[in-house]
């Protein structure tokens, strides 16, 4: 028996899972109604054909995207707030993240994080150029490494490993640091130092990064 109440919302929610996990290669409207319980000609009739669906799950993930927002007491903790709210997303949906940058809408994906973090800057008192250049900075450091862990998560067992490259002598004779590089790495707690010492760096008056001057005349 086929279920007879279903929302354009279900069949929404049901298909992300299925690309999430497999990829929009396997969503076929016959597998998104067997996961549903219902008929095709239901899903038809919520959503439209297979394109339509793709492109409603785009939209749908260009929304959930906006919806990233800053927690904290200070702009330091807000500013990290936001990047890591956004490493997550973009960790958490992959396929989908892939299908709207195919559709060439990747910077509106970005732009409502990117005005969270334009507030953020200015309650720190960055303004022009600087306060440009830490928003990209940070999105830039976030995007980066979240490529960084999906490429290592995807690459091919590698010989020599870590742990056979790295002993005391390469590690000019720091035998601890030649234990930590040999270990697998954090990524979790490498993102946040980084992502700390980045955060810090801008919002610091002065730092490197933090000001910038008008060049002298000539």
């Amino acid at each position: 028996m086929t279920r007879t109440a279903l929302t354009s919302e279900e069949v929404l929610t049901t298909a992300a899972r299925l690309v999430r996990a497999d990829g929009p290669g396997a969503l076929t409207m016959r597998r998104l109604a067997t996961e549903l319980g219902t008929a095709v000609t239901s899903i038809y009739w919520h959503v439209g054909n297979r394109e339509s669906l793709l492109d409603a799950l785009v939209e749908r993930t260009v929304r959930e995207m906006g919806e990233i927002h800053p927690t904290g007491d200070t702009p330091h903790a807000r500013v990290v707030s936001v990047a890591r709210a956004l490493h997550s997303a973009l960790r958490e949906r992959p396929q989908l993240i892939a299908m709207v940058h195919e559709r060439g809408l990747t910077e509106r994906m970005f732009l409502p994080a990117q005005q969270a973090l334009v507030h953020e800057m200015h309650a720190a008192g960055l303004r022009g150029e600087t306060a440009a250049e830490a928003v990209r900075a940070v999105q830039f450091q976030v995007v980066g490494f979240v490529l960084v862990e999906r490429n290592r998560e995807r690459s091919p067992e590698q010989r020599p490993s870590e742990g056979e490259l790295w002993d005391s002598p390469t590690a000019e004779h720091d035998p601890a640091l030649a234990r930590a590089l040999a270990g697998p790495a954090d990524t979790g707690r490498l993102f946040t130092v980084s992502l700390e010492a980045l955060v810090s760096s801008l919002l610091t008056p002065g730092a490197a990064g933090g000001s910038r001057t008008a060049p002298a005349d000539s």
